[in-house]
């Protein structure tokens, strides 16, 4: 059947305006359900869960650096406590290898053995061998004990007889102490530099008291 021409062209444009007309009311329904009342309230609840979440991670925040202050703290108080027990070891070890000639007497090192002997220079005891370097003498204690001390080297300025001497060495085999170096006193102060600070009687109470584990 034969139409004409221009009905044919309207039937196109009728049908073309069918399908155009399609995406318009896809697009008008994407924007509703976009700006819908549904989405405004997703969005609100949303808000709602990130601002209930912000103050737990201020907490955490807060909290840090009580735990960063307690740590620091703990360490402090392990370090002075280290610091003490250090201490006291070093005096104590100091003291461990200090004699009195009374003490090396009654309980006498082992052969060899580095420690230091405090006394008296006795009078009428200093002797130089014939080599010119090396002296002999005896150091003297409490309760008239002796003890023969000979050493090789330049003596201290203020070394004499009648005058505090430590002497740092080791005893030998025929019981004379051979000591390597001299620290002379002008006065009866004999006790080593570490045990100035304590009284005679505290030095050689804490002497005593180390040298028992020495036998």
């Amino acid at each position: 059947m034969f139409r004409p021409r221009h009905a044919c062209v309207a039937a196109r444009w009728r049908s073309r305006d069918a399908r155009s007309s399609r995406p318009v009311e896809l697009r008008d329904r994407s924007v509703r359900d976009r700006h819908s009342g549904d989405a405004r309230h997703d969005g609100v609840e949303l808000d709602r869960d990130a601002a209930s979440r912000a103050p737990s991670g201020g907490g955490a925040a807060k909290v840090k650096p009580k735990h960063q202050r307690l740590t620091l703290l703990i360490f402090a108080l392990v370090a002075i406590v280290g610091a003490g027990l250090l201490a006291s070891y070093a005096l104590r070890n100091q003291a461990s290898y200090f004699y009195l000639p009374e003490q090396m007497r009654d309980n006498p090192p082992a052969l060899g053995q580095a420690v230091r002997l405090g006394g008296m220079v006795e009078t009428g005891s200093l002797e130089t061998l014939p080599d010119g370097v090396t002296i002999t003498f005896t150091v003297t204690g409490r309760d008239q004990a002796r003890v023969p001390v000979r050493f090789s080297g330049i003596l201290p300025d203020l070394f004499e007889e009648g005058s505090g001497v430590v002497a740092e060495g080791a005893l030998g085999a025929d019981g004379t102490f051979v000591a390597d170096n001299l620290l002379a006193k002008h006065d009866e102060n004999y006790v080593p530099r570490e045990l100035e600070d304590m009284t005679e009687h505290q030095a050689s109470k804490m002497a005593e008291e180390t040298t028992v584990g020495l036998e």
